[in-house]
């Protein structure tokens, strides 16, 4: 308990002369706002209905436009393992599978969200959403909410969403151009043109990032191929006023990748992971349609939408049938669909207060086999699942500066039932708004996936995980605007947990194939989150966050009791320091810590912490372009994420932005 203490108080003098960034605020490691805008920045994620921070009592913390292009970061995930409560691990180099684990929750515990619609893989072992493929050159937006959020959200918000916004148009014709060169012979282009009138805003984007990579299999334990990755992709929007109180929205989303891997059938000892030629193949749509009605006096409002998804993942091994009895070069292939039909309203029912309330029916499909090893014929996965849900959330301001909000959730899936969840939240805002305390509890579940469900190792009586988190905290701006200090507490706790439990052997093993899916695990976490931002002066800014994250397996009669969670290190921290030069030149330093962590569930294996650094320039030739480079990895430090996988050591990129 001392060394947690002397903990708490390091980093808290970490925070006092740097700027750490506040809970719920503008968190970018170069560029914070002052905290005057952040008293009256508006979010969306926390209830679905857009709501001045001040007022919401959950953890947020947003990324803007702004943010986003001063890390320079074109894929996503290296930007949001920078943002408190958030641990990235990542199988390889750029485009390889990346996961994300909110204060110690499960990666697949995490609703993602683009352009308002959840998106995953429902034909993935535990149908979570990947963030290898995403870059973020058209991302104009971020909003993290943490902590369990299944009473607005629904199957999945255990850990908490991050809900990513596309550009939108703001003039009569507007457009941009991107371009980016670099280590690895990477290169990242992208554009988008647009434009907005009084009934019509349309925008269109395409992007494109190619890499020849770094061998997946880590080049220090002998990885020598070279995994290319190539990705690219498209986004689209149009609203159209049909009457002033009535709107036609769609969107879409798309994106393809093909890319190598090492896997663990490398000759001659096809029971070690090494050098391998594996590839896959993946592909994503999304698509939007959404009609949305105001009430004249805009107190009420309705919407109604349809949302289609569709995943395509396929992998190969050109080795496959070289000698080993294989049939087939292709070792997977997965096809996921999600069609969802809701309706939202939102109704200010009396000044101060207002109600958010829905219903919603969504059904997912899996179609997946394993082509290369089907030797007595093929055994593919077909099958389905059905939610249908509704769900209702008050708000409202109860006494001066305090905002109450509580909201409930019914789910109801074909296989095991309905399920019930509610959240309640505080938001104090006190001393004219300087000072804000926050409070907030919340519950969330997951939907067994249809691998789980219906595989040869499937469990039709599977439950759905659960679990319940709660955090507080304190939010002080000071110095007019210049300093924001917060401290947030969390707790986590999850049960019914699925995990796939091998038998010995096969007598006695209720599954012929010799294992199943049950629900046997249990898992805790708690911690703290420490942030600030202070523009010392015009030109110099500093930041930094600090995240103690204690995981534990709390699954009864089990091995690994009280061990870690794997691939969540207990310490992280980040700290910048930016300055704008008197010609329009800013330069930035950059410093990510993560603490030692474990691979696998019963500790045995250890990844060593490590510190990177990364410096920035950037100088803007006119109010339309703007060129930058970056150098990541200053020191060619070598580090894991994930055993055995290869990271990216010292690389150097540069640059254009250009806009009309």
């Amino acid at each position: 308990m001392k060394q947690h203490i002397l903990r708490y108080a390091c980093a808290a003098a970490l925070c006092a002369p740097v700027s750490l960034t506040a809970v719920a605020q503008d968190a970018s490691p170069a560029s914070p706002v002052p905290a005057d805008d952040s008293l009256n920045e508006i979010v969306v994620v926390a209830n679905r209905a857009p709501e001045p921070l001040s007022k919401v009592g959950n953890s947020v913390t947003v990324l803007t436009d702004a943010d986003i292009k001063a890390s320079q970061l074109p894929v996503l995930s290296d930007l949001l393992a920078q943002t408190p409560g958030l641990a990235v691990a990542r199988s390889g180099g750029v485009g390889q599978p990346t996961s994300i684990f909110i204060r110690g929750a499960e990666s697949d515990q995490t609703v993602v969200l683009i352009d308002g619609v959840q998106i995953y893989d429902p034909s993935s072992t535990s149908a979570y959403f990947d963030f290898q493929n995403l870059l973020s050159n058209d991302i104009t937006r971020v909003e993290i909410l943490r902590g369990a959020q299944s009473t607005l959200y629904g199957s999945q918000a255990m850990g908490g969403v991050i809900a990513i916004t596309t550009g939108e148009a703001t003039t009569p014709l507007e457009g941009s151009f991107n371009a980016e060169g670099g280590s690895h012979d990477s290169g990242d282009v992208g554009g988008s043109i647009g434009g907005k009138t009084d009934t019509l805003m349309w925008h269109v984007s395409g992007t494109w990032l190619g890499t020849s990579g770094i061998p997946a299999f880590d080049e220090k334990l002998g990885g020598t191929r070279l995994c290319a990755s190539q990705m690219g992709g498209a986004t689209g929007r149009l609203v159209y006023n049909i009457t002033p109180d009535l709107d036609l929205d769609l969107r879409g989303y798309y994106v393809q990748s093909r890319t190598d891997f090492d896997g663990y059938d490398t000759p001659p000892d096809y029971d070690t992971f090494g050098n391998d030629n594996e590839y896959g193949k993946n592909s994503q749509l999304l698509g939007y349609a959404g009609l949305t009605l105001r009430s004249p006096d805009h107190t009420l409002t309705n919407r109604i939408a349809y949302h289609y998804i569709y995943t395509d993942t396929r992998d190969y091994d050109p080795d496959a049938t070289g000698g080993e009895g294989l049939v087939s070069t292709e070792t997977f292939y997965g096809i996921g669909h999600i069609e969802r039909e809701e309706y939202q309203g939102t109704w200010q029912f009396v000044p101060g207060y207002q109600a958010v309330f829905g219903a919603q029916h969504e059904r997912s499909s899996i179609d997946s086999d394993t082509p290369a090893y089907d030797f007595g014929g093929p055994m593919p996965i077909d099958a389905y699942q059905t939610i249908d849900s509704g769900y209702v959330q008050l708000q409202g301001e109860v006494v001066r500066g305090l905002t109450l909000t509580a909201g409930e959730r019914y789910d109801r899936q074909n296989e095991f039932g309905s399920h019930t969840d509610g959240s309640v939240a505080a938001a104090w805002a006190l001393n004219e708004g300087q000072t804000i305390l926050r409070s907030s509890f919340g519950q969330g579940f997951k939907s067994p996936s249809l691998y789980q469900l219906y595989s040869n190792y499937g469990t039709r009586t599977l439950r759905p995980e659960a679990g319940e988190t709660w955090d507080a905290g304190v939010e002080q701006h000071a110095l007019g605007g210049r300093l924001d200090l917060s401290a947030t507490y969390f707790q986590r706790y999850n049960r019914d947990l699925i995990e796939f439990y091998d038998c010995e052997s096969l007598i006695g093993c209720p599954n012929p194939s010799g294992g199943y899916y049950a629900n046997i695990a249990r898992a805790a976490a708690h911690g703290v989150e420490l942030q600030a931002a202070l523009n010392a002066t015009d030109q110099w800014t500093f930041t930094a966050n600090y995240t103690l994250t204690e995981t534990a397996d709390r699954s009864p009669g089990s091995s690994t009791y009280g061990n870690e969670l794997p691939r969540r290190p207990e310490d992280a921290a980040n700290a910048s320091a930016a300055y704008r030069w008197s010609v329009p030149l800013t330069t930035s330093v950059t410093l990510r810590y993560a603490g030692p962590s474990y691979d696998d569930p019963a500790n045995d294996i250890k990844l060593g912490g490590y510190v990177l650094a990364d410096v920035r320039a950037s100088y803007t030739v006119s109010h339309s372009l703007e060129i930058y480079a970056r150098v990541e990895n200053l020191t060619g430090k070598h580090y894991e994420t994930e055993y055995q996988y290869g990271t990216l050591s010292r690389s150097a990129y540069a640059g254009v932005r250009a806009s009309f």
